[in-house]
């Protein structure tokens, strides 16, 4: 099973974090974020465990991260690349499934969501 495209695909986002990291850098008007502002976006997670998931998510190609050496400390910032802004639609099919077989949530049905920030789509 190995070489099979979906196990491969679920080892990729099926790490936990994955798909709130990727959430969080696609929700908001600033499509770079540090490593801080993630951090506080995703208040349970540890430092060290965000800093492995950003690196796995930029060896798959999901995530940029672009290095700002002119200011110390040195300052990282993280964005979507366009395969990570494509796997956003996933994101909101998974989120469509959820809403239409297993949870009912006035929030999420709404046209776009406080909480993940995803449109609601039909």
């Amino acid at each position: 099973m190995k070489d099979c495209t979906l196990y491969k695909t679920v080892d990729i986002i099926g790490k936990r974090w994955s798909l709130c990291i990727l959430l969080e850098l696609y929700k908001g008007q600033n499509s770079e974020k540090q490593f801080n502002e993630l951090k506080n976006m995703l208040q349970n997670i540890t430092p060290k465990t965000l800093t492995t998931r950003l690196k796995e998510l930029e060896q798959y190609g999901l995530v940029n991260k672009k290095v700002d050496g002119s200011t110390v400390p040195i300052k990282c910032k993280y964005s979507l690349t366009d395969s990570g802004e494509d796997f956003i639609e996933v994101i909101q099919q998974i989120k469509k499934w959820g809403l239409k077989w297993k949870f009912e949530n006035k929030e999420c049905e709404r046209s776009k969501c406080k909480f993940c920030g995803l449109e609601n789509i039909e």
